[in-house]
């Protein structure tokens, strides 16, 4: 879900935000503005190791070590408070689905853009924008992730662009030119879709390396897998018509067992139908 700031609880959280945020250490002015942008009155930060939000998207970071920082900013003139995330990733093979991650909340659960998808040209940086109940804009500036977002219920107040301009200057954006109209074509959905299913599998082998090394325990090692795994038998029966009950719920048994054998030996078998029928033509909406 995305994340509000707004209201009289902004004041509750600032308080928070500016305990937990000062005292950290290292080149958080690489990530962040950390003065006053405009009337936009600097707060605070916090932050340190992680991948920001798109931890909502399942983003694998357990084989290295990904960065989070996150501002907050607030307008009395405007009465608007704002919120960046920069998150610097480690350039590990996760990085390869920065771009699909960075959308999926822009999608429905299927894949398909929501209305209120957008994309915005600021002086020629493409970003992506959702507006509902105040605006989220996201991009890519190499493998940099920053998302900024406000809470504007009745959509009347101006928009926070100073912010996003002045985060642009400092990241520019690394997204390829791109419309609306191609966003929302049949060929942007097809290949959103069935790069989600490949993800998925991928996930999946990630998760096993992961307990194969001992990093990780099997009561979680499973729990990931088999709920990743799920997302991929959901979009295949969607999109190509085989029935995932029966697989759901066999893969909820080896579960309970703490079965990864029989788990594993699904997995393989889901990417070698993938293997075949990945290419296939798929009808969306």
């Amino acid at each position: 879900m995305r994340r509000r700031i707004g209201g009289a609880f902004f004041v509750f959280c600032l308080n928070l935000f500016l305990f937990s945020g000062f005292g950290l250490t290292g080149g958080v002015s690489d990530f962040l503005i950390l003065q006053d942008i405009y009337d936009y009155k600097f707060m605070g930060y916090g932050g340190g190791k992680g991948p920001g939000i798109i931890i909502t998207a399942d983003h694998f970071d357990l084989d290295h070590s990904d960065e989070s920082y996150e501002a907050v900013y607030f307008s009395e003139l405007k009465e608007i408070g704002v919120k960046v995330n920069v998150a610097k990733h480690a350039g590990a093979e996760s990085d390869r689905w920065l771009f699909h991650e960075l959308d999926l909340e822009f999608r429905n659960y299927y894949g398909i853009p929501d209305n209120s998808y957008a994309l915005k040209n600021l002086e020629g940086n493409i970003i992506l924008a959702f507006g509902s109940g105040g605006w989220d804009y996201r991009w890519l500036s190499g493998n940099k992730v920053i998302i900024i977002d406000y809470t504007d219920l009745d959509m009347k107040k101006p928009q926070p662009l100073e912010v996003v301009k002045a985060y642009l200057a400092k990241h520019p954006s690394t997204l390829p030119q791109m419309s609306l109209v191609e966003l929302r074509s049949s060929a942007n959905k097809v290949k959103w879709i069935k790069d989600e299913m490949e993800r998925r599998l991928w996930l999946g082998e990630k998760w096993f390396l992961q307990l194969q090394m001992g990093k990780v325990e099997v009561v979680e090692a499973l729990d990931r897998i088999v709920k990743t795994l799920a997302v991929f038998l959901n979009y295949r029966e969607r999109y190509y018509g085989i029935k995932a009950r029966d697989e759901k719920i066999a893969l909820l048994g080896y579960q309970e067992l703490k079965d990864g054998t029989a788990i594993k030996a699904k997995l393989s078998e889901y990417k070698t139908w993938w293997a075949v029928n990945k290419t296939k033509s798929i009808s969306v909406p």
